[in-house]
């Protein structure tokens, strides 16, 4: 269980953080940038979450948030063995699998794309459809962090899949597809 009675330590007043193991780095260390956008991903579906109430989608995001301080966790501790342990925080292939049973059955109620779909349709939608961006973004970073840290490609997969998991959610909130605003190349001219 996690305690947290004070939140300033002092300790990054000079520019670096800690990690789970201890050491500390720069705030601007590609694996921290990669901490952070995944943050702004959750706090993102959690606007989310509120935009669409009681929906039964939103206990979908709220496992992906939960999931999010995981991954993060994970992202957070240096190694190359990726094994959970009681103390260790690893994405695992279950979690992968759960976003991939969830997408595959949202998408089976929708009819399929004829085009590029804007973000919006509704309130909810265009949230959703706003943190699949940021997500994507989450993704970028933790790849970028990949390539100077080892990193769990469990962790990778999972941002990967949440975004695709957001853009099928998007969809279906918006009137199972329905609600979309599709995309006229050109359109505008």
């Amino acid at each position: 269980m996690v305690k947290l009675n004070k939140i300033y330590t002092r300790t990054g007043d000079a520019g670096t953080t800690g990690l789970v193991d201890g050491s500390r780095v720069a705030k601007h260390d590609a694996r921290m940038q990669a901490i952070g956008d995944v943050d702004e991903a959750n706090s993102a579906i959690g606007l989310a979450v509120v935009a669409l109430g009681d929906d039964p989608h939103a206990a979908m995001l709220r496992r992906i948030q939960n999931d999010l301080f995981d991954l993060g966790a994970d992202i957070a501790t240096p190694g190359e063995d990726f094994t959970p342990s009681e103390m260790v925080l690893r994405i695992v292939q279950a979690q992968v699998d759960r976003l991939e049973s969830e997408i595959d059955a949202m998408n089976a109620a929708l009819a399929p794309l004829r085009s590029f779909i804007l973000p919006g349709g509704s309130a909810a939608g265009a949230a959703v459809h706003l943190a699949r961006a940021v997500m994507r973004r989450a993704e970028r970073s933790a790849v970028a962090a990949g390539e100077r840290h080892a990193l769990n490609p469990l962790a990778l997969a999972y941002l990967n899949r949440a975004s695709d998991h957001l853009f099928v959610m998007g969809r279906a909130i918006n009137t199972a597809g329905e609600g979309d605003i599709l995309w006229v190349p050109g359109g505008s001219r």
